[in-house]
């Protein structure tokens, strides 16, 4: 109830007491959590960036998108910190492709600039999604990107852009069904030795673990078929805040949650 009482309260607290408080109640957070429960892997659906624009009056929501990137490598800071060893951000879904040109390119401009910087910071950047569906500077931008840190060690940052978790499935079915072929074997031959590990082997995100942990900002309870195979046995956290208002002590709230929970795989 202490807690509440402070979130609530927290508009009439100014200036240094309050950020007193808030380090307080983050280390609070922070020193509770079991070090021996980390997630490996964290997917990140980072909603809410327009309707923080709005919500902030501001007449341009690519406002929001900017303020939104500007947060991403805060995230990548706490996730080193707390020991998780992948990252996937869902910056683009396929959807969003079909937006109006004057509200995508703005945000691919923002998108490709947010890339090069990860990359130039030397996070291990992967591509996750369908390059094919992207304008070639966009595709060009993230290729670059993924091959010039793909030494880089610790933290990998796959960066969902033009990604759809049923495209993504197919996609994979379908290399998998070209690689069969180019070895000469028949569509009755492989449908009799075809298991799920087959097609998890040609996922974006192949020879990765799966996510542990799903995390997605702005309200929304659901997953909007971000990494529908993946997410199988995955933990979902479910956060109110928009994206760019998002704190470490957030953050932290996810982990403490997911360590509380008793996993339990196929049921």
């Amino acid at each position: 109830m202490g807690v509440r009482r402070y979130e609530t309260r927290g508009s009439l607290i100014k200036g240094p007491l309050r950020d007193l408080l808030y380090r307080l109640y983050e280390w609070r957070v922070g020193s509770s959590l079991p070090a021996d429960i980390t997630p490996r892997h964290v997917g990140v659906i980072l909603d809410g960036n327009r309707r923080w624009a709005r919500s902030m009056g501001l007449t341009d929501v690519n406002t929001g998108h900017q303020r939104g990137a500007d947060k991403i490598s805060e995230l990548l800071q706490w996730c080193t910190e707390a020991g998780v060893e992948v990252v996937t951000l869902w910056l683009l879904s396929t959807d969003n492709l079909s937006r109006p040109a004057k509200e995508l390119e703005p945000l691919l401009a923002i998108i490709e600039n947010t890339v090069q910087q990860l990359a130039a910071n030397s996070w291990n950047v992967r591509p996750v999604g369908a390059l094919d569906l992207l304008p070639d500077k966009t595709a060009r931008v993230l290729k670059d990107a993924g091959e010039a840190t793909s030494d880089a060690p610790g933290l990998i940052v796959n960066v969902a852009v033009g990604y759809g978790g049923r495209r993504e499935i197919a996609d994979a079915v379908r290399s998998l069904l070209y690689e069969q072929a180019s070895k000469g074997i028949s569509i009755e031959e492989l449908a009799e030795v075809l298991d799920v590990e087959h097609i998890a082997e040609h996922l974006y995100t192949r020879g990765q673990t799966d996510p542990d942990l799903l995390i997605r900002t702005s309200g929304e309870q659901r997953l909007s078929g971000f990494m529908l195979w993946q997410s199988a046995h995955s933990e979902f956290y479910f956060c109110e805040v928009h994206w760019p208002d998002f704190r470490k002590v957030d953050f932290l709230r996810a982990l403490r949650s997911y360590a509380a929970r008793h996993r339990r795989y196929g049921s």
